[in-house]
């Protein structure tokens, strides 16, 4: 009884540790999008610099995790939470690179750009932290059913994605000599379609986690 006890309170250390590591990385995306608006570079560079704290997170958890695989050779239901933790921490990780590169993005348009920054850009960020929320949420609560509604935002997603690229694509028709900078733009998209991508991944670890088996959200 001790030691299951001891390996619930170490599951729960982990589990609060992801927990924050979402949070880091849903406030990344947040700022990098209301700096790519702002046009702040200093900024911008200053995110560039803080996702390192996003990079040691992702490491104390695999280090936790791996230890009590180690030391308690858990098996069955017990084991999979392990290793979903530690490719939760991956994508989270992979995620804050995206929130990175958006930042990279506006250093590249320059403070001065003077082109406007597609509004539906804030609106794919929205849609991508509430994604985060609902992952995780379906992470602590071993709830596939909130696991699978990732899949339903993420098609919303991809829709959005395709609009703006289409309409940034037609832009450069009408303003070629902003052509740099209107890429900026799309890029950004494709980075928040990509951030959104490894939540979906979170779902599915979600369901492999509760029916011993991995699933495609995406099929």
């Amino acid at each position: 009884m001790a030691i299951r006890l001891q390996f619930e309170e170490e599951l729960a250390k982990v589990k609060n540790h992801i927990n924050e590591m979402s949070l880091s990385t849903k406030e990344a995306l947040d700022r990098a999008i209301h700096i790519l608006y702002q046009g702040n570079v200093q900024q911008a560079k200053q995110l560039i610099k803080d996702d390192k704290v996003i990079d040691l997170k992702e490491e104390e958890i695999n280090e936790e995790a791996i230890g009590m695989i180690a030391k308690q050779q858990p098996v069955a239901t017990d084991l999979r939470r392990l290793v979903v933790a530690i490719k939760i921490s991956a994508d989270l990780e992979r995620m804050a690179d995206h929130t990175k590169n958006i930042a990279k993005a506006t250093i590249h348009l320059g403070e001065d750009h003077g082109i406007t920054i597609h509004p539906q850009l804030r609106e794919m960020g929205i849609l991508a932290m509430d994604m985060v929320d609902l992952s995780i949420k379906a992470f602590e609560n071993e709830d596939i059913t909130l696991a699978k509604k990732l899949a339903e935002m993420d098609d919303t997603m991809d829709k959005m994605y395709g609009e703006v690229v289409k309409e940034l694509l037609e832009s450069t028709a009408i303003n070629p000599e902003q052509i740099q900078h209107i890429m900026q733009m799309a890029y950004t998209a494709r980075y928040i379609e990509r951030f959104a991508d490894h939540i979906t991944n979170i779902g599915e670890n979600v369901l492999y986690l509760v029916k011993g088996k991995n699933v495609d959200l995406n099929s």
